[in-house]
């Protein structure tokens, strides 16, 4: 029975209170339907971009946003079908919400990964070959993952730790799981990416989706060496993940930390329903315009121009008028010293 070895650090214990802290804020923010589609599509964006990145995809964010507009871009092909792939892996934690996570779930998983991009023999099966990790410098072994006849045994323990309910907090299961699953390394390739996107479902099947609006991949990115070395802390360490379920906690607490203080920011916490009396759609400019005013506190005509360089005046002062008339802001002073504020 497959139970991750860790101590409980004060470190751990902080990170996981700022969780929890930013977690009750987003999850409990009276956010206007446009405002979460939109947190939902960029964090869907940037866990695309940089969860590929992170594998050697040298395509850009804008160049991820534009493949994933359904646009031609001149890349490696390569670099595109990856891209094209990991957009479909959102889309299938999604659907995957309430599914019993097993064996057959991680091999459907990991051919949405590689779909064209392994012939048929490697995917969705697992390794059938010995493999080693070296390093991508130096070319030397850190790590070799277990035998090839052992993979369907050890991942079938994994699977039954994660369907063990109750056993350690959401955010250190999804963590050890992420270890685990890249220690198995189960097939040929794409384990990292499968790895990552398994610790995911994790969380959205013990009520951590958190509204969808977060993407740990841009953390794992920015510092690859820091993300690698605390993986590789664990064989080091004798098996014990303090030192990964550190870094992984830290990673969660940063980036929802930082999705807080922007809702934050736009949320009028229940004021919006109250005032509102139910959903309310806004067009993109509109929500440009209220991310405007909770940065500055107001805005004057003067600015139209400058948030909207290719939008006449008239244009977006009619945007402007319908905001007020839905009530969202309110109007003060007359003629060109006129200011819109959010409505108290």
């Amino acid at each position: 029975m497959y139970t991750p070895q860790f101590s409980i650090n004060n470190r751990i214990l902080r990170n996981i209170g700022a969780i929890e802290a930013a977690r009750e804020v987003i999850e409990n923010a009276a956010l206007l339907p446009a405002w979460e589609k939109k947190f939902q599509d960029e964090a869907a964006v940037r866990s695309v971009h940089y969860g590929t990145h992170i594998e050697g995809n040298e395509l850009s964010l804008q160049q991820v946003q534009r493949v994933l507009d359904g646009e031609k871009i001149v890349a490696r092909e390569r670099d595109v079908q990856e891209v094209i792939n990991y957009r479909k892996v959102i889309d299938f934690l999604e659907d995957k919400h309430d599914d019993p996570i097993n064996l057959a779930l991680i091999r459907e998983l990991h051919g949405i990964v590689v779909e064209n991009l392994l012939d048929g023999e490697n995917t969705g099966l697992f390794r059938q070959s010995e493999v080693v990790i070296r390093n991508s410098i130096t070319g030397e072994v850190v790590f070799r993952p277990p035998k090839a006849v052992e993979v369907e045994w050890q991942l079938s323990e994994l699977v039954e730790f994660i369907n063990r309910e109750g056993e350690i907090h959401p955010i250190l299961k999804s963590g050890a799981v992420h270890y685990e699953f890249v220690r198995i390394h189960p097939f040929v390739d794409g384990n990292g990416r499968s790895g990552r996107a398994l610790s995911m479902l994790v969380l959205f099947q013990d009520e951590y989706d958190i509204r969808r609006f977060f993407s740990l991949e841009e953390y794992f990115d920015r510092n690859p060496d820091e993300y690698y070395e605390a993986l590789q802390s664990v064989e080091r360490n004798r098996s014990d993940q303090t030192e990964w379920l550190t870094y992984f906690t830290e990673c969660v607490a940063a980036e929802l930390s930082r999705v807080k203080e922007r809702v934050e920011k736009i949320s009028r916490d229940v004021r919006f329903k109250k005032q509102l009396g139910g959903p309310v759609m806004l067009s993109e400019r509109q929500i440009k315009l209220i991310e405007y005013i909770n940065e500055t506190g107001y805005i004057e005509n003067k600015v139209y121009s400058k948030l909207f360089p290719m939008v006449s005046e008239d244009t977006v002062l009619r945007e402007v008028q319908d905001l007020v008339k839905k009530g969202i802001l309110r109007k003060q002073g007359k003629t060109k010293g006129v200011k819109y504020f959010l409505k108290d």
